[in-house]
């Protein structure tokens, strides 16, 4: 018996359901679920996406038995729909779609239309009666099919399509402004010239025969999974390659048969800010890529979403379709219990439902939604946080346009993406990439974006159109990536050529600076300060539940006072690493420093360091007193002191003046402290033995700022110092010694004792290798992984950037190890780490403070190792929280799949 490659739905049953989402792709799935709830869904079926991997290992060729299968659910839909494909006289039509089992929305390619040539079309007029409707569809599935199968193109990023041009001009030709006022005749005119340009443009002919259409299209959509748009989506979104696309075939319903028809997209909440109401738009006598292509700003469809008063909504002009649909968006989200995207076509009066999907939404919405949800008894709290992503948070975190900032408001267009916005003006996307690779903030301006813009929307700090609604493709794609967007800024005359747009008599040039208020529609000149956000309300309901499920602690990294402020503000249960060395290059300071650095003798040193203990001792004090009894870890100085100094002539001259010494000595000292490769030089632990002075100093400085709090303010602290770089155990009880000691002497002139502990920062591999060791005297481990994972892979980070993006393009790395933990091989040297070391010490503390530390994946993995806490930046201290909670979340549903 052949395996099973094509299901099929329509008349109230499917072969599939929302629950196969994996083999039918996500469209597929929920076309099926919707059938089986006895909803108008047009009939077809779904190829699975096992035949797109078949497809490829087949060297883009088809197994036999998908043509039996493929003509047998053909016949099916026949039945169904009344219809015949191919038939001359009552000819049956379909579209074929992409679906990935997660949305990708507009980044794979669809055909509609398929089945129409030089007769059926005759058939079509006959039983429609409308002629134009007939040629208009005709032209849109030539146009289509020339482009998405047979890849007629612009030649450059500035031309237009082919068939734009063509069908520019003969608007010209007859004087019109809009495709709507085109005649049939001049549509019939336009599918000749359009087949023309596709032989003169590809030397193929248009194809007559349906099947041919059908194979055609279907080879293109699967092809699209390779496509490069779709494949940069996936990097973006870390969507596996093998996991292909779902092709669904699906009979043609049409909302372009004159105004009794129309189509719609629309959300069952407001993407934007999750309100619950009914968020949506709709055109008349239109077809579904005409709403999400910007080319027509469409209408709402109803009153809720209505931005000015003569808008005409779907609600009053078709009453009993939109409380059909009405009904049906609640059932919907009734059903999947949770915020649906929906495509819906009324054609002649009657609605059909084309897709239902998980609405993508913006991390406010998305928060919002989910308290929500709770509150009204759809899901539980667990489902809930599931449902927000962690890395959705830096969101919500991101300031917003001071309120009390002067403003020039130059135009305004369709809040379409929440957020505030300032970068310098550019016009394509490629140009995009190359101005932000290069370290600049900007902003992507369009005509209306399409798929192909995907990488420059990424890299854009926001996007701003001129045309299209509140679901254009620069809509939904911006607050999926968490973009502010404005869409459908009509006033913008935009010059691709001369890289310029005017509106209202005002020139903006490609490099210029503007600022996008995504929330109130905004655009102004120039940059606008911005704020730190207020959260509060349902990002606290969310993060206490967040709080309630995780097990493992977070903590920050965080320096000054100020930091750790923030830090506790976001709910940061500690410090997992405060870098003392930052602390050294503030004011008077450097210069003690320095005078320690040119030191002669001991006792030069510690002249030096006795001038900056007091600066310690007070920056330690302010820390500690912000974290209010909650643990500290403190690293001792790390970095080498060449980092101190200054190596050009002109600084050294000015040194050697404020310090009273010669260039010379300068040159001197900076020609001695000179390393071929510092970073495994004389740094971190290393110092310490060589300069224990320098570690007494600081450990000083912190077990006097710990006392001085206590006895003037009565507030406890808890000390935890870390000795860096440590490969060896002699080197870390080398320095434990002297932290010991100044920690007695400290508490014998202050007349009592502070809780502390002494640990290392394991960022050496040895480190892992002899952790056993390490432990019998260490009492917490931190793993730094950023050094970690430079030494492990023996890639230095300064330098890697140039290449380690070649290497997840081409699937060496499936992630930039700096920025995602490397648990194959990085990940086994932690764990090693932490076995042997509770191996002696059973009750050994261990954390992260590597950049890693606020990363999701990375964040579950040090869940799943079980240490104590992660440590990150302050604003990436609620992500922590949120990704630690998931990997609970995902551990105990994998827990309840292996039970069943």
């Amino acid at each position: 018996m052949s395996r099973k490659y094509v299901y099929a739905f329509g008349g109230g049953k499917a072969d599939g359901t929302a629950e196969m989402r994996n083999l039918l792709g996500g469209k597929g799935a929920n076309i099926a679920e919707m059938s089986n709830l006895g909803i108008p869904v047009p009939a077809g079926f779904t190829i699975t996406t096992e035949m797109c991997t078949v497809y490829s290992k087949l060297n883009r060729q088809y197994p036999p038995e998908l043509d039996i299968q493929i003509r047998e659910a053909m016949a099916d839909v026949e039945k169904i729909m009344g219809a015949r494909f191919g038939d001359q006289e009552n000819p049956l039509l379909v579209s074929v779609r992409s679906g990935a089992r997660v949305s990708m929305p507009g980044m794979m390619d669809t055909v509609l239309n398929i089945g129409l040539n030089e007769q059926t079309v005759k058939g079509l007029i006959a039983n429609s009666g409308n002629e134009r409707f007939c040629w208009d569809s005709y032209r849109r599935f030539v146009q289509m099919y020339g482009d998405v199968v047979l890849g007629l193109k612009p030649e450059s990023k500035e031309e237009e399509a082919p068939f734009e041009v063509a069908l520019t001009e003969k608007k010209k030709a007859r004087g019109v402004e809009l495709d709507s006022d085109l005649t049939a005749d001049d549509l019939k005119e336009l599918v000749d010239e359009f087949k023309a340009l596709i032989r003169q443009g590809k030397g193929v002919e248009f194809p007559e025969d349906p099947w041919k259409q059908l194979w055609g299209s279907i080879e293109a959509v699967f092809g699209s999974w390779n496509g490069a748009r779709a494949i940069k989506y996936r990097q973006l979104n870390r969507i596996p390659d093998d996991w292909g696309t779902a092709v669904n075939v699906q009979a043609m319903v049409y909302g372009n048969m004159g105004e009794g028809s129309g189509t719609g997209v629309a959300f069952t909440r407001d993407p934007a800010t999750g309100q619950k109401i009914f968020y949506g738009e709709y055109l008349l006598n239109a077809q579904g890529e005409d709403v999400v292509s910007g080319i027509r700003t469409p209408q709402p469809v109803n009153k809720d979403t209505q931005s000015s008063p003569d808008q005409e909504t779907l609600e009053e002009k078709m009453p009993e379709a939109y409380k059909i649909l009405e009904d049906i968006y609640l059932k919907l989200e009734s059903h999947y219990r949770e915020m649906q995207d929906i495509e819906f076509t009324i054609q002649q009066g009657k609605l059909w439902m084309l897709q239902t999907r998980l609405g993508k939404r913006t991390a406010a919405a998305a928060v919002k939604i989910a308290v929500d949800m709770v509150n009204e008894g759809l899901i539980d709290k667990k489902t809930a946080v599931s449902r927000v992503e962690p890395a959705q948070l830096d969101q919500l975190l991101h300031p917003t346009f001071d309120p009390k900032a002067e403003k020039t408001v130059i135009a305004k267009g369709l809040p379409a993406s929440p957020g505030a916005a300032s970068g310098r003006v550019v016009f394509h996307s490629d140009d995009a990439e190359e101005w932000a690779a290069k370290g600049e903030k900007i902003i992507l301006v369009r005509i209306e974006t399409s798929p192909e813009d995907i990488g420059g929307m990424n890299e854009a700090q926001g996007i701003l159109t001129a045309f299209g609604g509140m679901t254009s493709h620069a809509a939904v794609v911006a607050r999926g990536m968490g973009k502010c967007c404005i869409a459908g800024c009509g006033a913008l005359e935009i010059n691709y050529k001369d890289k310029l747009f005017k509106v209202n008599n005002l020139t903006v040039k490609e490099g210029d600076w503007v600022s996008l208020d995504g929330s109130a529609g905004e655009l102004m000149l120039g940059q606008v300060p911005t704020v730190v956000p207020d959260l509060s309300g349902d990002f606290t309901q969310i993060m206490e539940w967040a709080d309630e499920i995780r097990k493992i602690g977070v903590r920050t990294n965080a320096d000054t006072p100020h930091d750790s402020q923030v830090a506790v503000n976001f709910g940061a249960e500690g410090i997992g690493l405060t870098r003392t060395e930052h602390m050294f290059f503030e004011g008077d300071r450097i210069k003690a420093m320095r005078e320690m650095i040119l030191a002669d003798d001991i006792e030069g040193r510690k002249r030096a360091l006795t001038k900056l203990l007091p600066y310690q001792r007070d920056d330690f004090y302010g820390i500690f007193k912000v974290m209010d009894g909650r643990p500290v870890t403190i690293r001792l100085l790390d970095p080498p002191l060449h980092e101190f100094l200054p190596h050009e002539e002109k600084n050294q001259a000015e040194m050697a003046r404020e310090m009273g010494v010669s260039v010379e000595k300068i040159k001197a000292k900076v020609g001695s402290l000179h390393e071929l490769n510092p970073m495994l030089g004389h740094r971190g632990c290393r110092l310490g033995t060589t300069y224990p002075e320098i570690s007494e100093m600081q450990a000083r400085a912190i077990f006097e700022a710990a006392c001085e709090l206590k006895k003037k303010e009565n507030i406890e602290s808890h000390p935890e110092v870390m000795v860096p770089l440590v490969g060896t155990v002699g080197e870390f009880t080398d320095q434990k010694a002297v932290i010991d000691k100044a920690a007695e002497a400290v508490f014998s002139e202050y007349g009592f004792k502070i809780d502390y502990m002494v640990g290392t920062m394991i960022e050496i591999p040895r480190a892992c290798i002899v952790a056993d060791k390490i432990a019998e005297t260490a009492e917490f481990f931190s793993f730094g992984t950023n050094d970690l994972t430079q030494m492990g892979f023996g890639y230095s980070r300064d330098d890697a950037g140039k290449f380690l993006h070649e290497y997840v393009v081409k699937g060496i790395l499936p992630e930039d190890p700096f920025h995602v933990l490397d648990q194959e091989g990085i990940g086994e040297l932690v764990q090693m780490g932490i076995q042997r070391g509770r191996s002696t010490r059973a009750d050994l503390k261990v954390g992260i403070c590597g950049e890693h530390g606020g990363e999701p994946q990375s964040v579950e993995f040090c869940h799943r190792v079980g240490m104590n806490y992660v440590s990150c930046s302050p604003y990436r201290v609620p992500v922590a929280r949120l990704a630690a909670a998931h990997a609970v979340i995902k551990e105990q549903g994998k827990a309840e799949l292996k039970d069943v």
